[in-house]
């Protein structure tokens, strides 16, 4: 049987779902993990990863379900929401990607002025953003007054987590175009099994 036959169509997105499935737990997991041995502070950014995971794990048992039993409805839905996520996340991957020094520079001061900066300045042991004469630094070297600014330390980390979320959204946007074209190949196909005098 050639690959574009029904049975392989039903298998290639059932592997696709179950490989979302298990890019959702591990995002469950990571974000649970991460808040347990308290190396993620911000509730808010758990409370995202986390929600992510679960929407991801949702659309992909519709997948599945929609998959295993042929059923057009849940096959329609699926094709419909991965797409819309797959444009979702492609637009956002090539905005993490194209952001330039400048426009980086203005969302991390941004972001600086509107939220808590003592956990930044413990991690990364620096003080204040632009300048390292801050009264109120809570950081280790604060203690004898050998702090630098965080801005270059912050810019670094910040390019090249960028690079990495838009290098691997822009992989995955890939894999749900894959999906859609995979849910619409299949939806069209009539099942051998089925009675042939039974409508589609």
């Amino acid at each position: 049987m050639v690959c574009g036959g029904f049975t392989c169509s039903k298998n290639s997105l059932c592997a696709l779902n179950l490989l979302y499935i298990m890019v959702s737990l591990l995002l469950i997991g990571i974000a649970a993990w991460g808040i347990g041995f308290g190396l993620i502070s911000s509730f808010r950014v758990v409370g995202v990863v986390i929600a992510v995971g679960i929407f991801l794990f949702l659309i992909a048992l519709v997948g599945l379900i929609g998959a295993i039993k042929h059923h057009q409805v849940l096959l329609f839905f699926y094709m419909i929401i991965l797409f819309l996520v797959f444009v979702i996340q492609f637009s956002v991957s090539c905005a993490c990607l194209a952001l330039n020094k400048d426009q980086q520079h203005h969302l991390l001061e941004v972001g600086w002025n509107h939220t808590s900066s003592a956990d930044i300045e413990r991690t990364l042991n620096c003080c204040g953003f632009r300048t390292s004469e801050n009264q109120s630094c809570v950081a280790a070297c604060a203690q004898d007054n050998s702090c630098r600014p965080c801005e270059p330390l912050i810019e670094q980390h910040a390019g090249e987590v960028l690079r990495f979320v838009g290098g691997i959204g822009f992989f995955f946007s890939f894999t749900e175009i894959l999906g859609v074209w995979l849910t619409y190949r299949y939806r069209n196909k009539k099942d051998p099994r089925a009675n042939p005098s039974a409508f589609l």
